[in-house]
């Protein structure tokens, strides 16, 4: 039972933050592989913004735009991706990705993961830490740098042991969108605690549905039309009381 209500809260997760007509949904992946030679990259420090130069001719990225340790952020796809800069214009994350349970083939697995591997990799909760260039990690969205260091009340730890902690996490890895994503590896590796932002703000948001009794009608209704539908049976009759009257108590 508690196996199953995890897998529904994180189905709800994956499409509360589902949106069709965000741009990188729209692209392919081919259009999208085009569109990470132009990525620019954002660095964000003491107020100041400085342009990393394009990458796409080749020439290497200055090592002083980023530092090892430091957590460097993208929009991808449904969430917001994090990863951990290791030097040498690597970044350790966490991402989901479909492929390795259909293949061994590590030259395969390593090159870059598209946006259709990464949400079945979501849908199928097969994800691993992989080390990836900055181009890859980004998948030609702008990089935000340290900014959840503002968010977090922790101070970071060294460059050094943020780096070191996660390079010893690199593989395979149990995946769950709600407890155990690419947001709860970072703030480990950074700050010594596992947490998501992006989780708490949907338990707050599911909060706020629960605590709203204008919900109670609405889940009785389409318990009804269950019933109507797939006719009176313990699958249908059981929710369509118990749902609505969770609801009504717990609000």
């Amino acid at each position: 039972m508690l196996n199953s209500l995890t897998l529904l809260l994180e189905k709800v997760f994956f499409l509360t933050h589902l949106n069709a007509f965000r741009p990188s949904l729209l692209f392919s992946d081919t259009d999208r592989a085009r569109e990470k030679k132009r990525v620019t990259h954002h660095c964000e420090n003491e107020g100041w913004r400085e342009r990393v130069p394009d990458t796409s001719a080749g020439a290497a990225l200055p090592e002083s735009i980023y530092q090892r340790g430091d957590l460097l952020e993208v929009p991808r796809t449904l969430f917001t991706h994090f990863g951990i800069y290791l030097g040498d214009n690597r970044v350790a994350h966490l991402i989901p990705d479909i492929l390795p349970l259909f293949t061994t083939d590590k030259r395969s697995i390593q090159v870059m993961v598209t946006n259709t591997r990464l949400v079945l990799g979501v849908l199928s909760k097969s994800a691993s830490i992989r080390v990836d260039t900055v181009e890859d990690f980004a998948y030609g969205a702008s990089i935000l740098l340290n900014a959840m260091d503002t968010t977090v009340q922790k101070r970071p730890f060294d460059g050094e042991e943020i780096a070191s902690r996660a390079e010893k996490l690199v593989g395979k890895i149990p995946y769950s969108l709600l407890w155990n994503n690419c947001e709860h590896f970072v703030t480990y590796c950074r700050y010594g605690i596992a947490i998501s932002i992006q989780t708490d703000k949907f338990c707050d948001w599911l909060k706020s549905v629960i605590r709203d009794h204008r919900s109670v009608p609405l889940t009785a209704f389409l318990g009804i039309l269950s019933v109507v539908y797939l006719g009176m049976s313990s699958y249908t009759a059981i929710p369509t009381l118990l749902i609505p009257f969770t609801l009504w108590m717990a609000g």
